[in-house]
């Protein structure tokens, strides 16, 4: 029973979010940019070489924006997250009665009756007060809270990872009508991806794959037709 009650999350994904969609986002957004810019400078290039080092380029810089861009923005959300706490404790200090009200004003509109949750608050002040008001009154637990490390590396190394297939496209395939074959395989790579994030999160298969591949067409036709119009500056 102890290792049931323990493992009571192994059937849930929401554990799984922070580092989830960290992960999703790099990869897609490293498949997508990397194809789009290939894509874009195929479609105005009759050479190879180009095409590389646009591709190779784009990969390099995404990645490293990736992964400062989610460091700073997570450890802005931890930033709030501490300082959010530490006003929490000068309250608990302060004015524990009213603390104590509104946790108990908290539990009963959750569904408890009002003596019951004002007797669940007095327990939980009593064994760790600062944490409960962390978690009931903030929203902050293990599960939800921010983690910028984390987050960087996910997102950065699933950039370099979803990038790198797009890259081996411009290394290998031949370059006339390069860029059907990147938008073909974007679009594969994306759809697997989609379905293996859906499937990991618990959600709908379907749903995400054609969502992931309708977004990545119109990027990466977009970024074609602007290849196509300005190609003449590269032929």
């Amino acid at each position: 029973m102890k290792d049931e009650l323990d493992n009571y999350l192994d059937n849930h994904y929401i554990h799984k979010s922070n580092w989830l969609r960290a992960a999703v986002l790099g990869a897609n957004d490293g498949i997508l940019s990397t194809s789009s810019i290939a894509i874009g400078v195929a479609a105005a290039s009759e050479f190879r070489e180009p095409v590389i080092l646009a591709t190779l380029a784009g990969l390099v810089a995404g990645a490293l924006s990736m992964a400062a861009g989610e460091y700073v923005s997570v450890s802005s959300q931890t930033d709030i997250e501490k300082a959010d706490i530490e006003r929490e404790k000068e309250e608990l200090a302060e004015m524990p009665k009213i603390e104590l009200q509104r946790l108990a004003q908290i539990y009963e509109e959750r569904g408890l009756k009002k003596d019951t949750a004002l007797q669940v608050a007095k327990e939980l002040t009593a064994h760790d007060a600062l944490g409960a008001h962390i978690r009931d009154e903030l929203g902050i637990n293990e599960i939800s809270q921010a983690k910028p490390l984390q987050a960087a590396l996910a997102s950065g190394a699933s950039f370099t990872v979803g990038g790198a297939l797009p890259f081996l496209v411009t290394l290998f395939l031949p370059v006339k009508s390069m860029e059907y074959w990147l938008y073909a395989l974007a679009i594969l790579f994306l759809a697997f991806l989609g379905a293996l994030a859906a499937k990991t999160g618990g959600s709908s298969v379907l749903k995400a794959v054609l969502r992931i591949t309708f977004w990545g067409t119109i990027a990466m036709a977009l970024t074609a037709l602007v290849g196509y119009v300005f190609g003449v500056n590269l032929v």
